[in-house]
């Protein structure tokens, strides 16, 4: 799989720990970039939906110090949403991640009275990015895409095939945010 232009592991790695830093998420997350093949099958394995999305947020299985889950991104359909909304695949990359690291802080858009979204949208504003996912979420949706909800997601049954290395796929490590400090 071919690197996401204008975003190196090193822009993600800050990127991430600013947005969990503004979550209030202290725990380390890995990102994993792959094609939409790979996410129909986590979607399907996971969700029992048998169709592509764009991101998936997975808690671990068992508490983990530490550790606050994985995030899977479709490259390929963010690179077909940055284009149709005419940003950066770099943007929407980092859209995506925020969307999963928002659930991974344990943030609901399904029944949450538009909690999730408005922080969404604060966020989106402060890291400097364009339109959030939820907010565009009647924008995008087509055949091809559905938002992810990973709420209701089944546990991975096997760890590894989110966060080993996988033939086909880009792995980011993106490390442990710094601790929140008071100001």
């Amino acid at each position: 799989m071919q690197p996401v232009k204008g975003l190196s592991q090193a822009a993600l790695t800050r990127f991430v720990s600013a947005a969990c830093r503004r979550v209030g998420l202290e725990s380390g997350i890995t990102v994993l970039g792959t094609s939409d093949r790979e996410m129909r099958n986590l979607n399907r394995r996971f969700r029992d939906k048998d169709s592509t999305t764009d991101v998936l947020s997975f808690a671990p299985f068992t508490i983990v110090s530490g550790f606050a889950g994985d995030i899977a991104i479709s490259l390929d359909l963010a690179a077909r949403n940055a284009k149709h909304l005419g940003h950066s695949v770099a943007d929407e990359v980092c859209i995506l991640v925020l969307h999963g690291i928002l659930h991974l802080a344990g943030y609901d858009h399904e029944g949450d009275n538009g909690e999730m979204a408005a922080r969404e949208s604060e966020l989106r504003r402060r890291l400097g990015l364009p339109a959030a996912l939820i907010e565009r979420r009647s924008v995008t949706e087509r055949e091809d895409h559905q938002v992810s909800q990973v709420e209701g997601a089944r546990r991975p049954r096997h760890r590894r095939s989110l966060t080993g290395k996988v033939p086909g796929h880009q792995r980011w490590g993106a490390g442990r945010p710094r601790p929140t400090t008071s100001t």
